[in-house]
């Protein structure tokens, strides 16, 4: 739903791969045990 509503506000426009990652991400930080950490990367994936 997040990546739906993100699309509909066309907030940002993502790759099929860039999606995967951000579901990855959202479910860590959903259930991981401990408080979040930002982490900045300053590379690209390609």
């Amino acid at each position: 739903m997040a990546l739906a509503r993100l699309a509909e506000a066309e907030v940002v426009e993502l790759d099929e791969e860039r999606k995967a990652m951000m579901v990855s991400n959202l479910l860590v930080v959903l259930c991981g045990e401990r408080a979040v950490q930002p982490v900045v990367n300053s590379g690209s994936l390609y």
